[in-house]
């Protein structure tokens, strides 16, 4: 596997607005093999950005030595392809098509793609039946898989906190429901929790329709009066081990991206650390490396500030 990095984790990166060249170099200084490039309608990289320009980029990102393979895009959120208002619906996949050619352009290999909202805490001022949000859905996939297959990019959906795709069946469901293998899931470790429902079996039950995998972290104290938040890597509920085995077992060996947020002082080189104990999971030294893993995080990273936990590393074992 390649251990990635999201653009979006670095400083400035959410607002899109961090240097590329300095994301490159950052990345590979802090031990990633590879980065993932972000597109937003606002910041260095846009569905506007000229061909001329993302060829620098990939000029840049060739001379880098890392890999770049993907492009996440989170303009679903305020452009939802799912929305009540056809005009924002059609502003949204002419604005993924750019994604899709800017990707080719770039060397990208797969365009991670929201596929709407029904209801999510992210975007409040959606609220869409989820019938009708899958309907919007196909029309949108469809009109991008034209230009993805085109273009020979992967469009990946991630299961995120859009409130469509809850249950890895339904997912399977309308992936398999387009006669492409250009079509295909970018599987979010952490995302799932927020669920209830085990990351292995999503892995297992989605199986060869995943493309590419996010890596996070999400820690829940449920009580009446409990709370939840995504944490540092390593640090929080996701069983890791039963996770890479998961991966391992359904034959999965592209990009590992991270994704952490927000940005803050030592988190790529601290990231960098807990993904090399969790891919080492697949190893035969798993005992030896997860019961350091803990120990090491406490003396030389420190835990999420939100988690009073042992390591689920540590803990799952």
């Amino acid at each position: 596997m390649i251990k990635s990095i999201s653009y979006w984790s670095m400083r400035e990166g959410l607002s899109g607005t961090h240097p590329l060249s300095d994301a490159l170099g950052l990345a590979q200084s802090a031990g990633f093999e590879g980065l993932e490039l972000c597109i937003g309608t606002e910041g260095v990289l846009t569905p506007a950005t000229s061909q001329s320009d993302c060829e620098a980029i990939r000029r840049r990102i060739e001379s880098s030595g890392l890999v770049v393979e993907t492009l996440a895009s989170g303009m679903s959120w305020a452009l939802s392809p799912t929305s009540d208002d056809s005009q924002v619906r059609d502003r949204s996949i002419e604005l993924h098509l750019g994604a899709i050619e800017r990707a080719a352009w770039l060397g990208c290999e797969a365009v991670l793609f929201v596929p709407g909202v029904v209801n999510s805490p992210i975007a409040p001022h959606e609220n869409i039946r989820n019938d009708i949000a899958i309907q919007r859905a196909n029309v949108a996939v469809s009109r991008l898989l034209e230009a993805a297959e085109a273009s020979e990019i992967d469009l990946c959906l991630e299961n995120v906190w859009n409130g469509m795709f809850t249950s890895p069946l339904e997912m399977a469901t309308f992936v398999d429901s387009f006669a492409t293998e250009r079509l295909g899931v970018y599987f979010d470790v952490g995302n799932v929790l927020r669920y209830h429902q085990h990351p292995p079996h999503w892995i297992e039950l989605l199986s060869h329709r995943i493309k590419r995998v996010h890596v996070k972290d999400f820690v829940e104290r449920f009580d009446w009066n409990g709370d939840y938040a995504f944490c540092d890597l390593g640090c929080g509920d996701v069983p890791w081990q039963a996770t890479m085995e998961a991966l391992k077992k359904i034959g999965y060996d592209s990009t590992l991206v991270a994704e952490v947020l927000p940005y803050k002082e030592g988190i790529l080189e601290q990231t960098s650390m807990a993904m090399d104990r969790i891919i080492s999971l697949t190893n035969d030294a798993l005992q030896v490396v997860s019961r350091r893993f803990d120990t090491e995080s406490n003396e030389t990273v420190g835990l999420a500030s939100r988690s009073a936990k042992p390591s689920s590393l540590d803990k799952k074992l």
